[in-house]
Order: C-alpha cells, then structure tokens, then sequence
C-alpha cells in the first residue's frame, strides 16, 4: 500500500530542495536536508537528485523516508 501524497503550498513559484523539506516537516533542519540529499536518500519527480539548491515548481514531487509530497505553488492571474 503506497502512501498518499501531501500538498505543501508555497507562497513564490519556485522553491528550493533543501527549503521544501524543511517546510514540509520531512527533516529537522537543513543540516539534516543536506546529509539526505547528499546521500541520494531523495527523490525529486522519481529519481534521485543530489542537488540541495534544485529548484522545485508547481506540480514537482519529493519523495524522502517513505514520505512524498506535491509543490503547490500559486497560479498566476
């Protein structure tokens, strides 16, 4: 049974890696985020990605620890 997916809504259009997980509550701090992404514990849109400042959008999915979560970014009116 796969988890569900959680929205995290972010105020700009864009955010990075190591900010999502931390505003998704998936690590304490960013120390923690580092040491994750480092290792290649993280996945962004289903494959591994080793990029702490990659820049995440609207739609994109992170998956950490059995946990995976959507950006949500505003639309542009």
């Amino acid at each position: 049974m796969s988890n569900p997916i959680e929205d995290v809504t972010i105020r700009d259009s864009m955010i990075r890696l190591g900010q999502l997980l931390k505003l998704a509550n998936l690590v304490e701090d960013g120390v923690e985020a580092a040491e994750l992404i480092k290792n290649g514990l993280v996945k962004v849109n289903g494959e591994i990605d080793d990029r702490r400042g990659r820049q995440l959008h609207n739609g994109d999915t992170v998956a950490v620890n059995g946990q995976t979560v959507r950006v949500v970014a505003p639309t542009a009116d």
